[in-house]
């Protein structure tokens, strides 16, 4: 198997030396940007497999790096930040990273999380590659797996966070089947729901606005109280 490429972005000296250690003692391929602009670089010269970014950048914030980043490629993201609050880390979750992390961090589980992650993204490069359905149409709307967007009845084109789109398809793909807040956010982000976790909640919040923001569609997502959420509309 081809050696994993990971890509640290981290201002802060120390902090980018011994993530750098750590990855290539685990036999990884590491590179390092101190911010944006290299990133975008080192983005386009190799194949990376998996980027850590700090949010705390100069110039444009890791927040706005995972955006730009998530509009051209679908690739691993952990946040490693000090931003230790649920807005950060619900808003870096919905932009479509898979994990978030609060420095000091434990090296161990940082190394798990990212194998995990890594794990999950040849599985389901795997399946993506064998998968028959490209695209869902229900209630005059399409969700379209290749650009990872949903069309309106108006053909006007929304490209979803990994997150609302991991969500979505899942629902679509078990209609009328009431799917867990557990579920959901392993589908999401590959981990556990953990106490007061909201970020399975603001995703289908922001979900569902995409829908009523247009006249006439009936309730697509349905909320089961005490139990999930499930997929109301109906399939073509």
């Amino acid at each position: 198997m081809q050696t994993q490429k990971i890509l640290i972005v981290e201002d802060e000296a120390v902090t980018r030396s011994t993530l750098q250690s750590l990855f290539e003692a685990e036999g990884y391929q590491v590179y390092c940007a101190e911010n944006g602009d290299e990133m975008h670089q080192l983005l386009t010269d190799e194949a990376i497999n998996l980027v850590i970014m700090d949010i705390n950048l100069p110039g444009k914030n890791g927040l706005m790096l995972a955006r730009e980043l998530r509009e051209k490629k679908n690739i691993g993201l952990i946040f490693l930040t000090g931003r230790d609050n649920d807005v950060d880390r619900i808003l870096g979750l919905e932009i479509g990273a898979d994990d978030y992390l609060v420095k000091p961090f434990n090296p161990r589980e940082l190394t798990i999380r990212a194998r995990n992650i890594l794990a999950r993204s040849i599985e389901t490069a795997k399946t993506e590659s064998t998968e028959s359905i490209s695209e869902y149409k229900f209630n005059k709307w399409v969700l379209d797996c290749d650009s990872r967007s949903l069309v309106s009845p108006s053909q006007d084109s929304i490209r979803l966070p990994k997150s609302e789109f991991r969500a979505l398809k899942l629902l679509l793909d078990n209609p009328g089947k009431i799917l867990t807040r557990d579920q959901l956010i392993k589908e999401m982000t590959g981990r556990e729901l953990k106490e007061n976790d909201r970020t399975v909640d603001v995703t289908i919040r922001r979900l569902r606005k995409h829908f009523e923001d247009v006249p006439d569609t009936p309730e697509i997502i349905s909320t089961i109280h005490g139990e999930g959420y499930r997929f109301s509309g109906q399939l073509d």
